[in-house]
């Protein structure tokens, strides 16, 4: 028996009352559970505790090597106050839920992208004003993580940035995976902001947008396993 930590990436039914989970794990990285008879009225563990990146405690069988894990007991760790109730925040969550789904992989610990992510979704549910830039902070920050992070050192030059390699550029490159002066420049500022400094920064939602979509980009180059983000198209429109 072993207890640990887990953040929700996704489940899926199985069976006729049972679910498939897909959880990043404190200890063990990235972990597919499973649980039967969850999806029955009377069922001890309540399957709304599985909501995208919910943090639990678990009581799991764990056996190494093994390709789905069973969980005994699971409790929601600490329970979300705002983002549960606001649409906007929920709406985050479910977009940076579906992207830690595609691209983390690794069934081995990393307790820095494991903290990260906790204390990430802590300042979140904290923040009554200034989280509209959340998403891009975060997702700057987990590409730092991830092993791809952007380099920036010639940021202070107006140039080009360089999707594909990941620097910034004075002149165009070869290719057409680049961001415009403006938007390169854009790139810069965000990735010199924090969760305290981001509620200051002023950028047009369309801005966002765009810059939204070029992060995604950069993540489908470095992290080839990426695919299409759906919940996307939800987080415009709510923001809209």
């Amino acid at each position: 028996m072993q207890k640990n930590k887990g953040i929700v990436l996704h489940h899926v039914k199985y069976g006729e009352s049972g679910i498939i989970i897909y959880m990043f794990t404190r200890n063990f990285g990235r972990q597919t559970f499973i649980m039967h008879g969850i999806r029955r009225k009377k069922a001890l563990v309540k399957i709304n505790i599985f909501q995208p990146l919910y943090i639990l405690n678990l009581e799991t069988y764990h056996k190494p090597g093994r390709e789905i894990q069973q969980i005994k007991e699971a409790k929601i760790h600490k329970p979300f106050h705002s983002i549960t109730s606001n649409i906007y925040k929920s709406t985050i969550v479910l977009f940076l839920a579906e992207i830690l789904y595609r691209s983390l992989k690794t069934e081995e610990p990393n307790y820095g992208l494991f903290d990260f992510i906790e204390s990430s979704l802590d300042i979140l549910d904290k923040l009554e004003v200034g989280y509209v830039n959340f998403h891009l902070i975060f997702l700057l920050n987990l590409s730092r993580l991830l092993g791809f992070q952007p380099n920036l050192t010639d940021a202070e030059t107006p140039g080009y940035f360089d999707l594909k390699e990941g620097v910034m550029r004075e002149s165009l490159p070869a290719h057409n995976l680049y961001l415009s002066k403006t938007h390169s420049k854009i790139f810069a500022e965000l990735s010199a902001l924090n969760y305290e400094s981001m509620g200051t920064y002023k950028i047009s939602h369309a801005d966002r947008n765009i810059m939204t979509e070029h992060l995604l980009d950069y993540f489908q180059l470095h992290e080839l396993s990426l695919s299409p983000i759906k919940s996307f198209k939800i987080l415009k429109e709510v923001f809209s």
